[in-house]
Protein backbone atom coordinates (compact mmCIF):
# COMPACT_ATOMS: atom_id res chain seq x y z
CA UNK A 1 0.00 0.00 0.00
CA UNK A 2 1.10 3.53 -0.55
CA UNK A 3 2.01 5.48 2.23
CA UNK A 4 2.69 9.18 2.85
CA UNK A 5 4.62 11.10 5.99
CA UNK A 6 5.59 14.78 6.09
CA UNK A 7 4.09 15.80 3.01
CA UNK A 8 0.67 16.25 4.33
CA UNK A 9 -0.23 19.74 3.60
CA UNK A 10 1.29 19.93 -0.06
CA UNK A 11 -1.16 21.43 -2.56
CA UNK A 12 -3.45 22.30 0.14
CA UNK A 13 -2.83 26.24 -0.65
CA UNK A 14 -4.59 25.51 -4.17
CA UNK A 15 -7.13 23.49 -2.56
CA UNK A 16 -8.43 26.12 -0.74
CA UNK A 17 -8.42 29.03 -3.55
CA UNK A 18 -10.09 26.08 -5.86
CA UNK A 19 -13.08 25.52 -2.64
CA UNK A 20 -13.28 28.96 -2.24
CA UNK A 21 -13.89 29.41 -6.00
CA UNK A 22 -16.70 26.40 -5.47
CA UNK A 23 -18.40 28.35 -2.81
CA UNK A 24 -18.75 31.28 -4.96
CA UNK A 25 -20.34 29.95 -7.78
CA UNK A 26 -22.02 27.63 -5.39
CA UNK A 27 -23.56 30.82 -3.89
CA UNK A 28 -24.43 32.27 -7.40
CA UNK A 29 -26.04 29.25 -8.55
CA UNK A 30 -23.66 28.73 -11.68
CA UNK A 31 -22.30 25.49 -10.46
CA UNK A 32 -22.37 22.64 -7.59
CA UNK A 33 -18.36 21.17 -7.63
CA UNK A 34 -17.48 19.04 -4.26
CA UNK A 35 -14.04 17.94 -3.46
CA UNK A 36 -13.44 14.37 -3.26
CA UNK A 37 -11.75 13.19 -0.17
CA UNK A 38 -8.96 10.21 -0.66
CA UNK A 39 -9.79 7.71 1.31
CA UNK A 40 -6.86 6.73 3.96
CA UNK A 41 -6.33 4.80 7.14
CA UNK A 42 -4.33 6.32 9.47
CA UNK A 43 -1.17 4.36 11.23
CA UNK A 44 0.25 7.15 13.45
CA UNK A 45 -1.43 10.02 15.03
CA UNK A 46 0.42 12.58 16.69
CA UNK A 47 -2.19 12.73 19.87
CA UNK A 48 -0.55 16.30 21.09
CA UNK A 49 -1.67 17.96 17.97
CA UNK A 50 -4.47 15.26 16.55
CA UNK A 51 -2.75 15.17 13.10
CA UNK A 52 -2.79 11.98 11.10
CA UNK A 53 1.47 11.73 10.74
CA UNK A 54 1.57 7.96 8.55
CA UNK A 55 -1.16 6.89 6.87
CA UNK A 56 -1.92 4.36 3.77
CA UNK A 57 -4.49 4.89 0.95
CA UNK A 58 -7.16 2.42 0.91
CA UNK A 59 -8.10 2.72 -2.60
CA UNK A 60 -6.59 4.79 -6.21
CA UNK A 61 -8.71 7.93 -6.01
CA UNK A 62 -9.50 9.51 -9.28
CA UNK A 63 -9.54 12.82 -9.74
CA UNK A 64 -9.78 15.91 -6.90
CA UNK A 65 -13.50 17.85 -7.71
CA UNK A 66 -16.96 16.24 -9.23
CA UNK A 67 -19.88 18.07 -9.87
CA UNK A 68 -21.98 19.98 -12.55
CA UNK A 69 -22.12 23.42 -14.31
CA UNK A 70 -25.36 24.44 -15.11
CA UNK A 71 -26.70 20.48 -15.55
CA UNK A 72 -23.48 19.48 -17.35
CA UNK A 73 -21.33 16.88 -14.97
CA UNK A 74 -17.69 17.80 -14.73
CA UNK A 75 -14.55 16.52 -13.01
CA UNK A 76 -11.28 17.60 -12.67
CA UNK A 77 -8.00 17.40 -10.77
CA UNK A 78 -5.93 19.68 -9.24
CA UNK A 79 -2.04 19.92 -9.80
CA UNK A 80 0.90 22.44 -8.88
CA UNK A 81 3.92 23.12 -10.09
CA UNK A 82 6.62 25.07 -8.80
CA UNK A 83 8.55 24.68 -12.30
CA UNK A 84 8.21 25.64 -15.99
CA UNK A 85 8.31 21.62 -16.49
CA UNK A 86 5.39 19.35 -15.35
CA UNK A 87 6.59 15.78 -14.45
CA UNK A 88 3.69 13.45 -15.98
CA UNK A 89 4.51 11.48 -12.71
CA UNK A 90 1.97 13.47 -10.97
CA UNK A 91 -0.60 12.00 -13.79
CA UNK A 92 -1.52 8.75 -12.92
CA UNK A 93 -3.41 6.00 -15.27
CA UNK A 94 -6.33 5.34 -13.66
CA UNK A 95 -7.02 9.25 -13.59
CA UNK A 96 -6.54 9.83 -17.34
CA UNK A 97 -8.80 6.83 -17.72
CA UNK A 98 -11.77 7.75 -15.28
CA UNK A 99 -11.70 10.93 -17.03
CA UNK A 100 -11.77 9.51 -20.71
CA UNK A 101 -14.39 7.59 -19.50
CA UNK A 102 -16.51 10.61 -17.61
CA UNK A 103 -15.83 12.20 -21.54
CA UNK A 104 -16.95 9.95 -23.30
CA UNK A 105 -20.37 10.08 -21.02
CA UNK A 106 -21.08 13.82 -22.00
CA UNK A 107 -19.12 15.48 -19.18
CA UNK A 108 -16.04 17.57 -18.83
CA UNK A 109 -12.90 16.78 -17.32
CA UNK A 110 -9.68 18.49 -16.98
CA UNK A 111 -6.94 19.47 -15.15
CA UNK A 112 -6.30 22.78 -13.15
CA UNK A 113 -2.27 23.46 -13.22
CA UNK A 114 -1.45 25.93 -10.77
CA UNK A 115 2.49 27.44 -11.65
CA UNK A 116 2.85 28.43 -8.41
CA UNK A 117 6.61 30.81 -9.14
CA UNK A 118 4.47 32.50 -12.06
CA UNK A 119 0.86 33.13 -10.19
CA UNK A 120 -0.59 31.58 -13.22
CA UNK A 121 -3.64 28.91 -13.60
CA UNK A 122 -4.01 26.24 -16.61
CA UNK A 123 -7.08 24.70 -17.86
CA UNK A 124 -6.09 21.83 -19.45
CA UNK A 125 -8.61 19.47 -20.94
CA UNK A 126 -8.45 15.90 -20.75
CA UNK A 127 -7.59 15.63 -24.37
CA UNK A 128 -4.70 17.92 -23.96
CA UNK A 129 -3.26 15.75 -21.00
CA UNK A 130 -3.40 12.92 -22.95
CA UNK A 131 -1.58 14.03 -25.75
CA UNK A 132 1.73 14.50 -23.24
CA UNK A 133 0.87 11.25 -21.71
CA UNK A 134 0.72 9.49 -24.79
CA UNK A 135 3.77 11.23 -25.77
CA UNK A 136 5.31 9.50 -22.77
CA UNK A 137 3.95 6.31 -23.05
CA UNK A 138 5.69 6.25 -26.94
CA UNK A 139 9.11 6.96 -25.67
CA UNK A 140 9.36 10.54 -25.67
CA UNK A 141 9.44 13.57 -23.07
CA UNK A 142 8.12 12.45 -19.04
CA UNK A 143 7.20 15.61 -19.10
CA UNK A 144 5.68 19.01 -20.69
CA UNK A 145 7.37 22.01 -20.54
CA UNK A 146 5.45 25.60 -20.00
CA UNK A 147 6.08 26.50 -23.58
CA UNK A 148 3.86 23.92 -24.89
CA UNK A 149 1.03 25.38 -23.25
CA UNK A 150 -2.33 26.71 -25.25
CA UNK A 151 -2.00 30.72 -24.23
CA UNK A 152 -5.42 30.63 -24.37
CA UNK A 153 -5.88 28.27 -21.52
CA UNK A 154 -4.48 30.62 -19.34
CA UNK A 155 -7.34 31.79 -16.67
CA UNK A 156 -8.04 35.56 -16.32
CA UNK A 157 -8.21 36.64 -13.14
CA UNK A 158 -11.02 37.99 -12.13
CA UNK A 159 -12.10 39.58 -8.87
CA UNK A 160 -14.29 37.78 -6.53
CA UNK A 161 -13.06 34.45 -8.21
CA UNK A 162 -9.78 32.73 -7.32
CA UNK A 163 -9.71 30.39 -10.22
CA UNK A 164 -12.19 31.43 -12.24
CA UNK A 165 -12.72 27.88 -14.66
CA UNK A 166 -15.93 28.64 -15.72
CA UNK A 167 -15.22 30.93 -18.63
CA UNK A 168 -13.25 27.89 -19.42
CA UNK A 169 -15.82 25.43 -19.40
CA UNK A 170 -18.10 27.78 -21.37
CA UNK A 171 -15.62 27.88 -24.06
CA UNK A 172 -15.62 24.19 -24.48
CA UNK A 173 -19.30 23.90 -24.31
CA UNK A 174 -19.76 26.62 -26.74
CA UNK A 175 -16.36 24.51 -29.11
CA UNK A 176 -18.66 21.36 -29.01
CA UNK A 177 -21.95 22.97 -30.46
Amino acid sequence: MPTWKTRGLRGSALEELINRTNEKYKDKGLALIQKIPTPITPIEIDHNTHHITLAYFDQKSTVDYIGAVQGVPVCFDAKESATDTFNLQNIHDHQVEFMEQFKHQKGIAFFLIYYSKKDLFYYMPIEEMKVFVDRAKNGGRKSFRFDELKEEHFLNQKSGVFVPYLDMIAKELAESE
